[in-house]
C-alpha cells in the first residue's frame, strides 16, 4: 500500500506563514492574541448557556454547539503552529498530519451542517412559533446536532484516509502552516485528479446543499417579518437572524472558496489567507458577533459576574 510503503518514510515540513522579522513577529503575537479571546469567547458562551437556565432553548443549546466546534478548530491548528515558530521546528509527523486534517475536515463539515439546522431553527421560530416547541423539541434538536456532528465526522474520515491513500515520493514541504489535503495534493506524485472530483461532489452535499437550506428557511423568514404587525417584533427577529447570517456568510464564502476549486488552482498564498480567516478569525469573531448584538448573552453574562463579586 501507498501507505505502508511511502507516507511512513519521513515527517512533512510545514514552511508556515511566519518568519522572523520583526513584522512576522508583531503579526504571530497578533495572532496568539486572537487564538487566546478565541479560546475564552467560546468557552464563556459554552460556559453560560450551560450555567443560565433561562439559556436552556434549542437556539442557544445549537449556539454553544457551535461554540464548541469553533473552540475544537482554532484549537486543532494554532497550537502547533505557535510550537513550530517558536521552537524553530518545522516537522509535524504523518500521524500529526493525518489527525489534523480529520479534526479541521470534520470540524468544517460539523459546522456547514450546523449552521443550516440554526437556519432552520430561525425559520420555525420565526414562522410557526406556535409549534416550535413540537417541532424543535429537546430531542429532535438533539437528533439533528447529532446529525451534524455524526456527518461531519465521516467527511474527516473519508478526507483524511483518502489523502494518506496517495504517495509521497517527492517533496515533503507543505506551502502552508497546518495539514490541509489540497496542500498536500499538490505534492503527491499519484494523479489525483479522480479523488479531486469526489471532494467537489461531496463539497455539493457538504456546502451547497446546506446553503440551500439557509437561502430558503430565510426567504421565507424575511418574508414574515415583513408582514410583521408589530416594530419591536421584526427589530427583535431582525437583530436575531442578521448575527447569524453574518456567520453564515463570514464561513460558506471562506469555504466555497477553499474547496471548490480544482487543486490546480490553488495559490499557496491564497490558501494562506483565506485559511487564516475561517480558522482564526471566524472563531473569535462568532461568540463576539452573538454576544454584542444579544441581550440575552449579556443579561446571563452581567448575572453571573454579579453573582461571582456578589460571593
Amino acid at each position: 500500500m501507498a501507505w505502508a510503503n511511502q507516507t511512513f518514510i519521513s515527517d512533512f515540513i510545514l514552511l508556515g506563514i511566519f518568519n522572523h522579522s520583526p513584522t512576522h513577529i508583531f503579526l504571530f503575537s497578533l495572532v496568539l492574541g486572537i487564538f487566546i479571546v478565541s479560546v475564552m469567547g467560546n468557552t464563556s458562551m459554552i460556559l453560560l448557556i450551560y450555567l443560565d437556565t433561562q439559556l436552556h432553548t434549542p437556539m442557544y443549546f445549537l449556539l454553544s454547539q457551535l461554540s464548541l466546534m469553533d473552540l475544537m478548530l482554532i484549537c486543532s491548528t494554532v497550537p502547533k503552529m505557535a510550537f513550530n515558530y517558536l521552537s524553530g521546528s518545522k516537522s509535524i509527523s504523518v500521524a500529526g498530519c493525518a489527525t489534523q486534517i480529520f479534526f479541521y475536515t470534520s470540524l468544517l463539515g460539523c459546522e456547514c451542517f450546523l449552521l443550516a439546522v440554526m437556519a432552520y431553527d430561525r425559520y420555525i421560530a420565526i414562522c410557526h412559533p406556535l409549534r416550535y416547541l413540537s417541532l424543535m423539541s429537546p430531542k429532535i434538536c438533539g437528533l439533528m446536532t447529532a446529525s451534524s456532528w455524526i456527518l461531519g465526522s465521516t467527511d474527516g474520515v473519508i478526507d483524511a484516509v483518502a489523502t494518506f491513500s496517495f504517495s509521497y515520493c517527492g517533496s515533503r514541504e507543505i506551502a502552508h502552516f497546518f495539514c490541509d489535503f489540497p496542500s498536500l495534493l499538490i505534492i503527491s506524485c499519484n494523479d489525483t485528479s479522480t479523488f479531486e472530483e469526489v471532494i467537489f461532489y461531496c463539497c455539493i452535499i457538504i456546502i451547497v446543499f446546506p446553503v440551500a437550506i439557509i437561502i430558503a428557511s430565510y426567504t421565507r423568514v424575511i418574508l414574515a417579518v415583513i408582514h410583521m404587525g408589530s416594530g419591536e417584533g421584526r427589530r427583535k427577529a431582525f437583530a436575531t437572524c442578521s448575527s447569524h447570517l453574518m456567520v453564515v456568510g463570514m464561513y460558506y464564502g471562506a469555504a466555497l472558496f477553499m474547496y471548490m476549486r480544482p487543486t490546480s488552482d490553488h495559490s499557496p498564498t491564497q490558501d494562506k489567507m483565506v485559511s487564516v480567516f475561517y480558522t482564526i478569525l471566524t472563531p473569535m469573531l462568532n461568540p463576539l458577533n452573538y454576544s454584542l448584538r444579544n441581550k440575552e448573552v449579556a443579561r446571563a453574562f452581567m448575572k453571573v459576574v454579579k453573582g461571582k463579586s456578589g460571593q
